[in-house]
This record gives C-alpha cells, sequence and structure tokens, in this order.
C-alpha cells in the first residue's frame, strides 16, 4: 500500500472534503483527487460518493478510516518516542473503555489513580456500550473495560473480571420536591416522579423487584441510559433520582440536592474486566488497589 494515497485520503476525510485538505495539504484539489483514486483503484472498492455538492463516506470509507485512524495516531506516538529527550521517562499509553452505564463521577475516581503513577502516563479513554467494549478488549485495541457487571459467561472473549468494589444505592430528590415526600423511607417514594436507569442498567434490574417488594408504585417520568443526564434532570426538579452512596456528598454538592433515603437492598458493583489473569499493568494495579483501599474499602 502507498501510504502517501493513505494519508491524503485520511486528511480529506477529517478536513470533510477536497478543498479544505488542500488548503491543510498546500496542494491542489486535483491533486489528492488523483491521489484518492489510486487507492480505490488499489483497494478495489469506492471510499467516497457524491452527496450533492458534498463527499460523504461509504461503508468501506468508515472501515479504512478507523483504520487510518490507528495508523496515524500510531505514526505520532513513533515520532514522539523517537524524539525524547534523552534519559526521560518513557510514557506509557493507557486504553480504557467505560461501559456507558456506569456514572461519570465514579468512572473518575476509579481511573484518577492511574495518572498518579511516578511513570508519565496518557490515559485514552472512551465510553460505549458494554459488548462493544468487550470486542475491542479482545483485539488489544484496549488495555482495559470499568463496567458494572462482570464479563457474562456467554461473550467468547478470552478475559477476566476484577471486582473493584460495591456500593449501597440513596435516592436524591431537590428542596422544591423535598416537600412532597411524606412519611418514612422508602414508603415516601410511592406516587413520587421518579427517573430511573435504563432496562440494560443492572440496578434497574434490582430496582423493578425491590418496588414489588415495597409495594411501592412511584410516577416513573423518565428512564436514562446515561447516569449524568438522569441527575442533571433531576438537579431541575423533575424527579427523584438514584446514586451510589459512595457519592452522596458529591452528588447533593454537584447537583444540588439531599439525599431522602439509602438501602442496602439495592447494590451496584464495579468491575474491571482486563486480559490479564493477575494484574501487571501499572495503571490497572493502581486503579484496583485505590479502589478496593479507599473508594469502596473492600
Amino acid at each position: 500500500m502507498n501510504f502517501k494515497h493513505l494519508y491524503y485520503f485520511w486528511v480529506t476525510a477529517r478536513a470533510g472534503g477536497i478543498m479544505r485538505a488542500g488548503e491543510q495539504l498546500h496542494t491542489t484539489p486535483q491533486t489528492i483527487s488523483g491521489q484518492i483514486k489510486l487507492l480505490e483503484d488499489w483497494l478495489g472498492r469506492d471510499l467516497f460518493r457524491k452527496s450533492g455538492r458534498q463527499l460523504e463516506l461509504t461503508d468501506h470509507g468508515r472501515l479504512a478510516l478507523g483504520y487510518a485512524d490507528q495508523i496515524f495516531s500510531l505514526g505520532q506516538d513513533l515520532e514522539t518516542a523517537l524524539r525524547q529527550v534523552r534519559g526521560a521517562q518513557k510514557r506509557l499509553d493507557f486504553r480504557v473503555g467505560v461501559s456507558d452505564s456506569v456514572s461519570k463521577s465514579v468512572a473518575y475516581r476509579l481511573l484518577e489513580p492511574a495518572l498518579s503513577l511516578d511513570q508519565p502516563v496518557k490515559l485514552l479513554a472512551s465510553e460505549g456500550k458494554f459488548d462493544d467494549l468487550l470486542a475491542q478488549l479482545a483485539l488489544h485495541r484496549l488495555d482495559l473495560v470499568i463496567a458494572d457487571e462482570p464479563m457474562p459467561k456467554r461473550v467468547s472473549v478470552k478475559a477476566f473480571n476484577h471486582a473493584l468494589g460495591r456500593s449501597d444505592m440513596s435516592f436524591f430528590c431537590t428542596s422544591g420536591l423535598k416537600a412532597r415526600v411524606k412519611g418514612p423511607f422508602p414508603g415516601c417514594l410511592d406516587g413520587l416522579p421518579m427517573l430511573v436507569p435504563g432496562p440494560t442498567s443492572s440496578v434497574r434490574r434490582q430496582l423493578e423487584g425491590w418496588f414489588a417488594r415495597h409495594r411501592l408504585v412511584p410516577v416513573i417520568v423518565g428512564e436514562f441510559d446515561d447516569a449524568a443526564l438522569m441527575k442533571a434532570f433531576g438537579r431541575e426538579g423533575q424527579g427523584v433520582f438514584m446514586a451510589p452512596s459512595v457519592l452522596d456528598e458529591e452528588t447533593c454538592a454537584q447537583f444540588d440536592a439531599s439525599v431522602i433515603g439509602r438501602t442496602d437492598e439495592l447494590v451496584e458493583e464495579f468491575y474491571a474486566v482486563s486480559v490479564e489473569r493477575r494484574i501487571s499493568h501499572p495503571c490497572v494495579l493502581a486503579i484496583t488497589d485505590a479502589a478496593r483501599g479507599q473508594l469502596f474499602g473492600v
């Protein structure tokens, strides 16, 4: 493969068009078009198609762009490594995926110790569905996945679950809504507007059974896959919302809310999933040690 052709394609895709790519590369649109056409001929696939006066990526083009991103990112890493001052510590790239069902605040508290190592670390964090992140882990594109559930047995990925800890759950509401809270917890939730995690959340599955056991019928006004969005609605007084009890102080301060009850019948667990049975990666060691010793006190 001629990587100059691939580079012209990559810049064009990232710039959003041949004219802008020409400005960045200081060359003519005709030259860029010719280079991309040579790449398409070599691959035997069209990478762009016209949409009105614009160019858009084909399915093959999107696939090629994903690989090009990795290729030229590695190229930048290579240049950085070779230009590094002699005697300086080598920077450690730490690629981690965070399941979108994990609270952003918990994710930060879990990952922050990785940036406190003596060795320089560059954190490359991404968010996504748990199954998608496990696929990236299997391809060694990630060093670690943070999730609120262990890797299921049905997934054929050679990886290992490392329990980080668990937290009881607290229920929060704003001062305006608190005036409607009557009686002791959890009975006070009956009939109140409530914001709940989406159906894929591990806590949501527990919550439905908990409502039934306590004969509670709150008014579900919103379901959220994103915990941060759920709390944002809660901050505006749209309903009672939940969060791990280890974050009580932070949640109250950040979302101008107060705790109206806690329960150990609802538990959120957190796991680090890695390809290592015995953890040796320094960032993963820092995360697991801090989570078990400080955050959750396992």
